[in-house]
């Protein structure tokens, strides 16, 4: 028998790792691997596993440490950080969908299996949805930030539904003392956790962590999830509420982290091992045979879940875009729909083949995630280009800064017309750094941000919006037309797309700065008009590099040359690529850069001659500023003053050597 389960075992595995590497190679989650394992060493198409009971117990082991996990995760922090998309949004979604299904399937089924259904449908898959927005850099974007707070809640929904299921298949009776019983006994088996938590917990976890012992550490870990679950199942509750209680009462603890590092392997095998089993379960003969029924269903589910998280996105005032693009995200079946249809067929509330029908189209729509959201952008800026939707979303822009007018040139503010003006899209950490530095430097700057959390949060100190630039009438409602420059600072690279192109189809001559994750986005930003693409990646890495060198002592001039030579050579491979640009573009190493002379610094008090900066140091002082008068085409006997303001056209080479001439003596030293 033990020789059997372990080939079993090791069948598993072995069939996993080939069809999972398969699965990677076509970019398709690694769940969607294990979901396919099962299939195939299931009983209806190989059949390599002829006593699934093993494999039960250890994918009922996998669904305790899912729900341990996530009980982990769910620390008071991010709830708080996340209160009004959580509650509001996610509450929004979870009802609007399992009252959309339950209309839906309660003239066949009736109101008991509507409910089921209802909850069923509802939930998305935590697991697929973060691991996709991770790959493409998008959990810190407006609709990557949504799909993670309406996740949380389907994770908290979870508990109450495990419950629900008893109630409508009768096992649990209404009269007065079986309710007064089953809440005493709720209430309880919580307040027995919460108590042992609370003064218990952390002098076990401290003697433990004391014992600098990982290996008690993970026993001690394993041994509270799974005993809280026992204890849980042996009084009537489900095995997942219990591990979900005992994450809970970890979370709490100093020492959770530790615990959530020693529980995660263990996690990820098991769980696993229950998409495995989920898989198994699938009848391909049923498949087959009823494959227009299957898909009609899939559709019908992925139909209905992005009509119902769009209002539940709207109604926290994102943009139509995001709500689009978060919609599409959560367009599948999650993890523990399987287990709750699992529970109701155990309970005998849906029969077997309407099982085998929910189960087949779940995995359908798992699969066809990483599809949904790779064609979400596309398809969500077809849906926007129609007038209506443009003239709407462009009534987003709320106006926050009450003493902004509009004006058919441009925005007024304070009186003013605003022109020459900044417009920063994204108020993260980049955006605020940015209008703080244009705030010190007198530059005229209005803000663009799409989290109306964030707006609320800043209207009263600073000139922001609320809305989507990507659309004209919103990039119109910012001044772009007027302005001088536009810095986008958000994380959705084909939002970044779409406001560069419409703000370069408005306003030629606006310079466009655009931040992006990658160095491979640099081609597509330039294709659709931006002037200058910072990639993190690259830059980031330009500056840890600098900074090894710098600690090693080695001459700043030298380091200086090793950068620019570096990025001399990626981005001309980039621009070598074909793309097209200005003349200045085709002179990649020439830049205008603006210098004050300092009191005190070697070219105070004299004239360009005299300072010889184009024959002795390589630099051409193209403009000088002296208050408010430019000086356009200053001549070689143009005198330089403390304060004046100097415009150098030049390599990146020749200003850092250059750069010592406009300091204060020994002050660029120190």
């Amino acid at each position: 028998m033990e020789d059997m389960i372990l080939r079993e075992i090791v069948v598993l595995f072995i069939l996993s790792i080939i069809v999972v590497l398969v699965c990677l190679r076509f970019r398709l989650p690694s769940i969607v691997g294990f979901l396919l394992t099962g299939v195939l060493c299931g009983p209806s198409a190989l059949g390599l596993i002829p006593s699934p009971e093993a494999v039960d117990t250890m994918a009922d082991v996998g669904v305790a440490f899912l729900m341990f996990s996530i009980g982990m995760e769910l620390s008071g922090k991010e709830l708080v950080r996340l209160k009004k998309p959580l509650f509001l949004g996610g509450s929004s979604q979870v009802l609007l969908t399992m009252a959309f299904v339950f209309l839906l399937t309660f003239w066949w089924s009736g109101p008991r299996l509507g409910v089921v259904y209802g909850c069923m449908v509802t939930l998305s898959s935590t697991a697929i949805v973060l691991s996709i927005l991770q790959q493409k850099a998008l959990t810190e974007s407006p609709q990557g930030q949504v799909c993670l707070a309406v996740l949380i809640f389907q994770d908290l929904a979870i508990v109450p539904m495990v419950l629900i299921f008893p109630l409508l298949a009768g096992g649990l009776e209404l009269d007065t003392n079986s309710m007064i019983f089953a809440v005493g006994k709720g209430v309880l088996v919580i307040g027995a956790i919460l108590l042992f938590g609370k003064y218990l917990l952390h002098r076990l976890m401290f003697s433990v962590v004391s014992t600098r012992s990982r290996e008690l550490m993970l026993m001690t870990t394993l041994g509270l999830c799974l005993a809280v679950a026992l204890i849980t199942s042996w009084l009537g509750l489900s095995l997942a509420l219990g591990a979900f209680l005992a994450g809970l009462m970890m979370a709490e603890s100093e020492y959770s982290l530790n615990t959530l590092e020693s529980i995660m392997p263990f996690k990820e095998v098991f769980s696993s091992i229950f998409f495995i089993s989920v898989g198994m379960l699938l009848d391909i003969r049923f498949f087959l045979t009823h494959l227009p029924v299957i898909s009609l269903c899939a559709a019908a589910i992925i139909i209905a879940k992005i009509l119902m998280v769009v209002p539940a996105v709207r109604v926290l005032k994102y943009s139509m875009r995001t709500a689009l693009l978060a919609a599409f995200s959560l367009a599948q079946v999650g993890e523990f729909s399987f287990v709750l249809a699992k529970s109701a067929l155990g309970l005998e509330l849906i029969s077997n083949d309407a099982y085998q029908v929910f189960l087949a189209s779940s995995i359908l729509t798992m699969v066809l995630t990483p599809l949904l959201i790779g064609v979400a952008p596309r398809v969500t800026a077809r849906i926007l280009k129609r007038p209506d939707m443009q003239t709407a979303e462009a009534a987003t822009d709320d106006g926050s800064e009450h003493d902004d007018a509009e004006s058919s040139d441009g925005i007024i503010r304070d009186g003013r017309l605003l022109k020459d003006h900044l417009i920063i899209i994204g108020f993260g950490i980049g955006g605020q750094i940015m209008a703080h530095g244009a705030k010190s430097c007198g530059i005229p700057y209005i803000i663009s941000e799409m989290n109306p959390t964030t707006v609320e949060k800043y209207r009263a100190t600073e000139p922001i919006r609320h809305g989507d630039a990507s659309f004209p009438l919103v990039l119109e409602h910012l001044g772009a037309s007027t302005a001088r420059a536009l810095a986008i600072l958000t994380s959705d690279p084909a939002g970044s797309r779409a406001i560069i192109a419409n703000a370069r189809a408005m306003n030629p001559s606006l310079h466009i700065i655009v931040r992006t994750r990658f160095l491979g986005n640099l081609n597509s930003y330039k294709e659709v008009g931006a002037n200058e693409v910072i990639p993190e990646e690259f830059e980031t890495s330009l500056e840890v590099f600098a900074r090894v060198l710098n600690h090693y002592l080695v001459p700043r001039q030298t380091i200086d040359q090793y950068v620019s030579a570096i990025r001399r050579e990626n981005y001309g491979m980039q621009r070598r690529l074909g793309m097209g640009g200005s003349i200045m573009d085709s002179l990649p190493d020439l830049q205008l850069v603006a210098y004050a002379v300092e009191e005190g610094s070697p070219l105070a008090g004299r004239t360009i001659a005299e300072a010889a900066l184009r024959k002795e140091h390589g630099v051409t002082a193209a403009g000088v500023r002296r208050g408010d008068v430019i000086n356009n085409n200053p001549d070689a006997q143009t005198q330089l003053l403390a304060g004046d303001i100097v415009y150098l056209l030049a390599t990146q080479e020749a200003l850092a050597k250059a750069a010592h001439l406009f300091h204060t003596e020994g002050k660029e030293a120190a």
